[in-house]
């Protein structure tokens, strides 16, 4: 019997991580044809069974209208599920729900508690986000200590977007000791990642 039968079967008899497996299967056209919608029939059943990997999938097809009509107030219910299980990435995806308010109520108190989850469990966006949270003040008190520190992990992990802000964190002396040595090493890490605003600040 093949491997994708046996899948079939097991998702078939209500088996979780095998109606996931499958909804993967048919999202990338991996052994069958590809079918966002069929794709979405298997997330679903996976998702309401409590299973977080699922439940994130499904979020992020009712975000970018993947299979299903775009719906924010569901991603975010789906997001919400498997955050509070732990799934780091979704924290990082239900951070930026709340703090622009795609399919809840904008909150930047409850942006910064996800964002910071996901963060302190290595997330790099997570990281990146918290930052600019702590930068400009939002859901938290400015701090630019905060942000630099958030900003260099998340730049330590290769994020150009972050690099780029430690680099002008660096050359200003924001939240870090001023050192020229440290914001340009940081500044050409992100031009060769191709971050335009690096790229201009290096032509200048």
């Amino acid at each position: 019997m093949s491997e994708l039968y046996e899948l079939k079967r097991a998702a078939s008899q209500g088996n979780p991580e095998a109606q996931y497996n499958l909804g993967i299967c048919y999202a990338r056209g991996r052994g069958v044809a590809q079918d966002r919608v069929e794709a979405i029939n298997w997330y679903t059943r996976a998702a309401e069974q409590g299973y977080a990997l699922a439940q994130h999938n499904l979020g992020v097809c009712y975000e970018e209208g993947l299979g299903v009509t775009q719906n924010h107030v569901e991603a975010a219910k789906w997001y919400t599920k498997a955050a509070e299980q732990g799934l780091v990435r979704t924290q990082t995806n239900l951070g930026h729900c709340y703090e622009h308010g795609l399919g809840v109520t904008q909150d930047f108190v409850k942006a910064v508690y996800w964002y910071t989850k996901a963060a302190e469990q290595g997330e790099a966006m997570a990281q990146y986000n918290l930052g600019l949270c702590y930068a400009f003040g939002r859901g938290v008190a400015m701090n630019y200590v905060e942000a630099a520190k958030w900003w260099k992990k998340a730049a330590e992990q290769g994020d150009a977007d972050a690099q780029y802000n430690l680099a002008i964190c660096y050359g200003r002396g924001e939240g870090v000791a001023e050192d020229r040595v440290e914001a340009t090493k940081w500044l050409v890490k992100a031009a060769q990642q191709g971050h335009t605003g690096a790229q201009a600040m290096m032509r200048r």
